[in-house]
């Protein structure tokens, strides 16, 4: 298992993480079929914005525990940098209330450019903000 801290932005599916639902956007339409919605995640190492698809929207909470396999951590239809399934990968919800979480930093605030050594990776260029500027801190 991965932790948040350790994603970066790939084309491919090969995230394997667990964390804890914080906070969950309005659910909108894409393209008038699919059901999307931005949700806050984090385990104990970092934060990410983690874009629920379709029946995803309902069936996760803030609180739930959710474990992902073949994730993909790309940008998305909105140009913004998310945690997601993907077509090839899975969520399922593992547990409740129960797991240590940070909010900072959150992966999805970090801009992100192709590793001039390496045309297959990519390497933090600068923080945009330590925090999520979606779902910011409640004072």
């Amino acid at each position: 298992m991965q932790s948040l801290k350790e994603i970066m932005p790939a084309a491919r599916n090969n995230i394997n993480t667990q964390f804890i639902v914080l906070e969950k956007g309005r659910i909108t339409l894409e393209g008038g079929e699919n059901k999307t919605c931005l949700g806050l995640v984090a385990d104990e190492s970092a934060s990410v914005h983690f874009q629920f698809w379709n029946e995803e929207c309902e069936a996760f909470q803030p609180g739930d525990i959710v474990r992902l396999s073949n994730g993909i951590f790309s940008y998305n239809r909105s140009n913004h940098l998310v945690l997601r399934a993907g077509k090839r990968g899975k969520v399922e919800k593992v547990g409740e209330f129960t797991m240590a979480f940070v909010e900072s930093p959150n992966m999805s605030e970090i801009s992100w450019v192709p590793d001039p050594n390496n045309s297959g990776k990519y390497i933090q260029e600068s923080i945009i903000s330590p925090r999520s500027r979606i779902f910011p801190p409640m004072v």
